[in-house]
């Protein structure tokens, strides 16, 4: 098996004059200039004391530099952290504390408050645009020789929640990464010859782990760009080949008037994932560009599970088919007896692409395993007669709100930790750009409260993505015989909250 750098190095010899990253500004980054970088990268890292095995963390803002680090990190033999760029400090240092990464990347002028804020033996650098930072005061380090990994060993690490609140940490290997990189640039038809537009961030699974691993491995060219921009992704339709993308995009690229088929015609493939695509989006692209957009199912522990079909029926509301190599069941949650065609139940996975384990965290693991070695996904599905796999709901409560993971458990602890609030349930409820946004339902003590006053108590300690879109108030939260509080009662009390107003006919 070859890993992820060693087929990076494959793309190098046979493509290095080609763009590996083009900016909006312009600025290329060739697949030789990022070769090279890697290597004097790999050598700053040994210099600094990273060896096989150790974590390097990254919180940086999106550059084409964090492509190198991470490829020079895997080069190195050691273990790749990314970490959302909206987590505060408070939410760091639990990561730190719990990975005890050798180095940490941030920002420069962050150095000094992380490091007041982790434990000992935890280095400090920084990185920013243009090759800013003390990172890159070491460039005059030798360059590092590859090092030899197994297949089996890790080579990532990437944080999940569970609704207990307490993150966990997927141990991911190098094959894991490289045999989901090889069924998707296949599945997918991916070559040397496509120019993706990377609107992604690049600290997650589809943005990383799919779209620059399928990039760095064939050759292929990346419009970089720091964040989502319809604008920009219009414009740079012409020419490009590929967008992956959450539903978010879609839905807000479908409001920009020139997204047309005319437009869209060099474009050969839309993908979409991390989220539920409504039927409704799925039908109006392909009514307005004649594209069907490609669904497929992943996750954190388990990269690309499924996808829709590149030739052949891409159906609305469906996942798609398992990808080849991977095992996927629908069971009976209770006896763990596998469901047939038409009948919902626990979807588990087996295959080259599930994670090690959870790090530092064996009983967890062992828990999220089944005894024939499937992993218990926590989502609920239902096969047709077909094959193709849809997503009906899931067993934990899980927002997904553009394409970002939030669990209720970590912003419910905030909330009740308010003096004047007596409990609080945070749902997800249905949002038009979003998909779903927590809102917070708050029982009080008694006295009236202002709701921008919880809100403001929270905020300094919460990423803005999982901050409550609204704060409404109950005398009681619903709740069954057994005393659980009832969230989905309050979801369908809720669900009309973001509902747009009616519209009358289009002139």
């Amino acid at each position: 098996m070859r890993t992820i750098y060693q087929l990076f190095e494959d793309a190098v010899a046979r493509h290095g004059d080609t763009a590996l990253t083009i900016e909006p500004d312009g600025r290329r980054l060739t697949y030789a200039a990022a070769h090279e970088l890697t290597e004097r990268l790999a050598g700053t890292l040994t210099a600094l004391g990273v060896r096989p095995g150790d974590r390097v963390a990254a919180q940086v803002e999106k550059l084409p530099e964090v492509i190198a680090l991470y490829l020079a990190t895997l080069r190195v033999g050691a273990i790749y952290l990314p970490l959302n760029t909206a987590y505060t400090g408070s939410e760091l240092q639990y990561f730190v504390e719990d990975a005890r990464p050798a180095l940490f990347v941030c920002s420069p002028g962050q150095e000094e408050d992380l490091a007041g804020r982790s434990p000992d033996g935890v280095s400090f650098v920084s990185m920013g645009p243009h090759r800013t930072g003390t990172l890159f005061e070491r460039e005059d380090a030798p360059p590092a020789p590859p090092v030899a990994v197994e297949p089996d060993a890790p080579a990532a690490i990437l944080y999940t929640s569970g609704t207990t609140g307490r993150s966990k940490g997927a141990v991911l290997t190098h094959r894991n990464l490289a045999s989901n990189c090889a069924t998707l640039t296949e599945a997918w038809r991916y070559t040397h010859d496509d120019v993706l537009i990377h609107a992604l961030p690049i600290f997650h699974i589809h943005g990383l782990f799919v779209a620059v691993n399928m990039s760095v491995t064939t050759g292929a060219t990346m419009h970089f760009l720091p964040k989502l921009d319809p604008q920009a992704i219009v414009d740079l339709m012409p020419g490009s080949t590929v967008l992956m993308g959450v539903p978010t995009f879609y839905t807000r690229l479908l409001r920009h008037p020139d997204v047309t088929a005319e437009r869209t015609q060099d474009m050969r493939l839309f993908v979409s994932g991390s989220a539920p695509l409504t039927a409704e989006t799925h039908h109006e692209w392909r009514a307005r560009t004649g594209h069907a957009i490609l669904e497929r199912y992943g996750m954190t522990e388990t990269g690309m599970m499924c996808s829709n079909p590149y030739d052949g029926e891409r159906r609305a509301g469906t996942v798609g088919p398992p990808l080849p190599g991977i095992s996927i069941r629908v069971v009976e949650r209770e006896t763990n007896t596998e469901l047939p065609a038409g009948e919902v139940g626990s979807i588990q996975v087996a295959g080259p692409n599930v994670f090690r384990e959870y790090w530092n965290m064996p009983e967890k693991t062992a828990e999220e395993f089944t005894d024939d070695g499937y992993f218990v996904t926590g989502d609920l599905g239902v096969f047709d007669d077909d094959g193709y796999l849809s997503i009906v709901g899931r067993d934990k409560d899980l927002i997904i709100s553009g394409g970002y993971n939030i669990y209720p458990k970590e912003i419910e602890e905030l909330i009740d930790g308010h003096p004047s609030v007596r409990e609080s349930a945070v749902v997800g409820v249905p949002h038009p750009d979003l998909g779903e946004v927590p809102v917070a339902v708050v029982v009080p003590h008694g006295a009236a409260v202002d709701p921008e006053e919880i809100l403001a108590s929270i905020r300094p300690r919460l990423a803005r993505f999982k901050q409550p879109r609204r704060v409404e108030f109950a005398d009681e939260l619903p709740r069954n015989v057994m005393g659980k509080i009832q969230k989905a009662a309050l979801r369908q009390e809720h669900a009309a909250l973001f509902q747009q107003a009616p519209t009358g006919p289009k002139s």
